[in-house]
């Protein structure tokens, strides 16, 4: 690379800027002094994001040439940080597909490097012997190295990080059983690596030489079996000692039943997860400080990273998590504007109340509802849906807040995902649980016209079929408990916030 290079900025695309890795991404390259284009399927879940202004978005699929063509038009360095894992059976054909595409539309744009991170993959195993989760990573890596356009191929094991997957996984199994019957894969050895040294990696990578094209393997100073690591996050977050029984009839498929259980991580994430611990991921080269040097104190040790993370949740400064990212299989389509919506019958369940607060107490409540604060209403009612949901398949109920106090567009909230904000005055949620039809949840606190503050809250389904018209038709007797219930006391609450004010909360509908 040129002086000239090394001194400008990069114009640097970056595909998954809302998946966990991406949007940390993205605020790092500008520090750097990049500019970032980000192609995203909903721009709208960057929008809220504090460098969302400092980005070019572009809307569009790596599964639709034309977006990729379009997205790579000026582009230096182009960052692949997508996958289909847990979408369909067929996953592994959508990722070669996106993966030639975005490969083929870099080649023809002249686009200066691509990264891409991938998963670490044992050494002296048959690619057919591998999950289908790191078989599918191997052979995108391998689709970009032979590009043409010079690749920088990451392949990182277990990231610790704040709101990972792989850090939520090991944090709940350990706070949660002191007590452990676990798979055999407890004895597997593992290289987990820091977030921050992935994200510094990944940035360093934007300005290796071309004639770099090759795949690195990238991990921590530590090498741990998942054992190892759960006595040790014990240790670090001021735990008993945990006991650990390892059995070996638990298989990838069941593990991924019991970690969903015991986690927030569902089982079609879980699986993935569990089944690349089926064999030893541990670094064979560091190769990568040749180009990406390490500075003093780096990489952070495997405890270091954990406290940093179980930091950055304690002071609720987790950026994105696992779930940022559209859960797979989940309804996305918006919610329908049109009264007359030519899709079908859209059931609703309207409450409005008056409350005694001001219109910022209450929204506070509603920006504030669900993960440790709940659901206003029923608890045991929201706890069964939840089991209902995991137990499917769903997210189920325990995927809480990114943040305790503050959402933004595109956050998961429980088994809801944050479709739109309007700050002080409307939040809709869209359910992303298995559902027969698709389902939002719409809260607004207002000023009516004789200048009292009105809740308004409308429950929404859109059934698909005669089992929706059913599901419908069957829940609808509980709504006045579970939705009447919750309007009821999110007034309640914010009035209580507000001891100043004086009277009382009437129904007006």
């Amino acid at each position: 690379m040129s002086d000239d290079d090394a001194r400008a900025g990069l114009n640097c695309l970056v595909t998954g800027a809302t998946g966990y890795i991406g949007g940390r991404l993205v605020p790092e390259l500008l520090a750097e002094g990049h500019h970032v284009r980000c192609l995203a399927r909903s721009p709208d879940k960057l929008r809220d994001h504090p460098w969302a202004g400092d980005v070019d978005v572009m809307r569009g699929d790596v599964t639709n040439v034309g977006s990729v063509a379009e997205a790579m038009r000026g582009i230096d360095v182009a960052y692949y940080l997508v996958h289909a894992i847990g979408s369909s059976r067929d996953f592994e054909d959508t990722d070669r597909k996106a993966a030639l595409i975005f490969a083929e539309q870099a080649r023809a744009a002249g686009v200066r490097r691509l990264v891409y991170l991938g998963g670490l993959t044992p050494a002296g195993v048959p690619e057919a012997e591998l999950s289908p989760h790191l078989r599918s990573r191997a052979e995108v890596g391998r689709i970009l190295l032979e590009s043409g356009v010079p690749t920088t191929v990451l392949r990182a094991a277990v990231i610790i990080g704040s709101g990972s997957a792989s850090f939520e996984m090991l944090r709940y199994l350990t706070e949660r059983l002191p007590i452990m019957v676990t798979p055999s894969w407890v004895h597997t050895r593992i290289q987990p690596m820091g977030v921050r040294d992935v994200l510094r990696t990944l940035v360093g990578s934007a300005r290796m030489p071309r004639d770099v094209n090759r795949a690195f393997d990238i991990g921590g100073p530590d090498v741990l079996t998942y054992r190892d690591m759960m006595r040790r996050y014990a240790a670090v977050a001021g735990l008993p000692r945990r006991i650990i029984v390892a059995v070996p009839v638990l298989t990838p498929g069941l593990s991924s039943h019991w970690v969903g259980l015991v986690t927030p991580v569902p089982a079609s994430i879980a699986r993935p997860l569990t089944e690349s611990l089926r064999h030893e991921v541990v670094c064979h080269e560091h190769d990568i400080t040749r180009y990406v040097p390490d500075p003093p104190g780096r990489p952070i040790g495997f405890d270091e990273a954990v406290a940093l993370a179980l930091q950055r949740v304690q002071d609720a400064q987790v950026t994105t998590r696992w779930s940022s990212a559209a859960y797979p299989g989940a309804p996305s389509d918006p919610l329908p504007t049109d009264p007359d919506w030519a899709g079908g019958s859209l059931f609703t369940d309207e409450r409005e109340l008056i409350v005694d607060a001001p219109p910022e107490a209450l929204w506070r409540v509603i920006e504030g509802i669900g993960g440790d604060n709940g659901w206003y209403s029923f608890p045991l009612a929201w706890a069964v849906r939840g089991w209902m949901d995991r137990l499917v398949g769903g997210v189920g109920l325990r995927r809480g807040r990114r943040d305790a106090t503050r959402l933004r567009v595109g956050d998961s909230l429980d088994f809801w995902r944050v479709e739109e904000i309007v700050p002080g005055r409307l939040l809709r949620l869209r359910a992303e649980m298995r559902l027969p039809g698709l389902a939002w949840l719409e809260m607004y606190a207002e000023v009516a016209d004789d200048g009292r503050t009105r809740y308004r809250q409308r429950a929404l389904f859109h059934p698909h079929g005669l089992l929706g018209q059913l599901y419908w038709w069957s829940v609808s007797p509980f709504h006045a408990v579970v939705f009447g219930g919750m309007a009821r006391n999110i007034a309640r609450t914010a009035a209580k916030e507000t001891p100043s004010r004086r009277g009382h909360t009437a129904m007006s509908r």
